[in-house]
């Protein structure tokens, strides 16, 4: 039994900020992995892409991280384009991969299966639905609001949320999702009614304004630890809940599972690439108490 089970296709990036341009493998179940595989769990990451791009997955094996490995004609492509302000990005994507299916997973079972889609394709509601049978489900529910036309991604509505939030045990979104997933721009109000609607615990992630959770009524808010220096956001929201949901699993506090999902995202906002730092260093972060305030509900 795995402890945590990631479900993503890795993508190929090419990341611009003001400073810099730079090709990298991505994708949520890129920076996810890469996150949790130092947090002494029985881990395993899922994955489809193409054979040119296989020597991603045989890097990810060598840092000793488990990946089964579907192969597929396309690798997805994205261009993630970042102003001064990396709170906010814009994004094209140059090639799609072919969406998972229920019949990739009969073998697997996990205690929590945490699902990253990158396109509202990737990974259908019959998946959701199986997978939901099996263990405790995670989403970070981006892929479902974005949808693609002439390689330009655009926010929409995931038409069959209240169908499928009531399995979705963590649900992850930042708060230009949650606004487009309830209609609500204010984060509790938001919170409240993805609660209403089935999910047992809300992440709302605010970027330099930290994160809000919501759970069985009450609300906790958590900093977002100051970075030395802003280098890359790509992939903060996955490392954030690689600590989160490594923290749940060995039986963290909701509190103390974002503090540490924020320290890491911190960690990683400070290097180009996904995190390669430990436990400890990120309980160093933690313990150095520099933050930002976040707001009250």
């Amino acid at each position: 039994m795995l402890d945590i089970c990631c479900i993503g296709h890795i993508t190929l990036d090419k990341v611009v900020t003001p400073r810099l341009e730079v090709f990298m493998p991505g994708g949520t179940s890129f920076y996810f992995s890469n996150a949790i595989r130092k947090m002494n769990l029985n881990y395993q990451l899922i994955t489809c892409l193409a054979e040119g791009e296989m020597q991603f997955v045989k890097d990810l094996q060598m840092k000793g991280i488990a990946v089964l490995a579907y192969t597929c004609p396309h690798t997805v492509y994205f261009e993630n384009i970042y102003p001064e302000n990396q709170d906010h990005r814009i994004q094209n994507v140059l090639q799609t991969a072919n969406p998972f299916s229920p019949e990739q997973f009969r073998e697997i079972n996990a205690e929590i299966f945490h699902l990253g889609p990158l396109l509202a394709e990737d990974i259908p509601e019959s998946v959701i639905l199986y997978l939901a049978t099996k263990g405790k489900l995670s989403l970070d529910v981006q892929g479902y609001l974005r949808s693609v036309h002439d390689h330009k991604v655009f926010p929409v509505d995931w038409e069959k949320k209240q169908e499928i939030l009531p399995h979705i045990h963590y649900l992850k979104a930042n708060e230009t999702e949650m606004e487009k997933l309830t209609g609500q721009q204010d984060v509790y109000a938001g919170a409240r009614l993805l609660s209403d609607w089935g999910v047992n615990e809300v992440i709302i992630t605010l970027g330099s304004k930290g994160s809000v959770i919501y759970q069985g009524g009450e609300f906790y808010p958590v900093p977002a630890y100051l970075p030395e220096k802003v280098v890359d956001a790509t992939g903060c929201g996955d490392t954030y809940m690689a600590g989160y949901l490594s923290q749940r699993r060995q039986g963290a506090s909701i509190t103390k599972a974002g503090n540490f999902g924020a320290a890491m995202a911190t960690l990683k906002i400070q290097s180009s690439g996904p995190f390669t730092g430990s436990p400890e260093q990120v309980y160093n972060r933690m313990k150095a108490g520099i933050d930002v305030s976040v707001v009250q509900p």
